[in-house]
């Protein structure tokens, strides 16, 4: 990713952010948000994938989620949510919008800056619905998946 292209995927995070509703902005403001370009080979290691695979996660809850902690609980890993440029420009098509037919003749379209700017916003509830102890068939039924 250009250094160009990072500074504007940065931006449209602000600004998706900037939209949230405040109770989910207040939440965000308790918890560390990383933008990063792709997950760390640790990191696919441990969701068991290889390096090839990075450009399909979008991002990743770390850390107890709130149905798990306790008053006396010392969680070793920080809770956080983290961002994926990469994954989310991948699963969104690009930046430049494009058209094409389907195996079915159907036009379908992707990429471009609001799908991007839709796709972060997904991804970035579907964190915090894991925070609260949401699992992916839950997110799923949400829209968040």
């Amino acid at each position: 990713m250009s250094p160009k292209e990072r500074s504007r995927f940065d931006e449209l995070v602000d600004e998706v952010v900037e939209a949230l509703p405040e109770r989910v902005r207040d939440l965000l403001d308790e918890k560390p948000v990383f933008v990063e370009d792709r997950p760390s080979v640790e990191v696919m290691a441990e969701l068991g994938l290889g390096p090839s695979e990075a450009d399909e996660i979008c991002g990743l809850h770390t850390g107890p989620m709130a149905t798990e902690r306790s008053v006396d609980s010392h969680p070793e890993v920080v809770e956080a949510i983290h961002l994926y440029r990469d994954g989310i420009v991948a699963c969104s098509g690009g930046w430049s919008p494009w058209r094409e037919p389907d195996e079915d003749g159907l036009m379908i379209e992707g990429g471009g800056v609001d799908l991007i700017r839709a796709e972060i916003r997904i991804t970035l509830l579907h964190e915090v619905g894991h925070h609260f102890g949401l699992d992916e068939d839950d997110l799923e039924r949400l829209g968040f998946a």
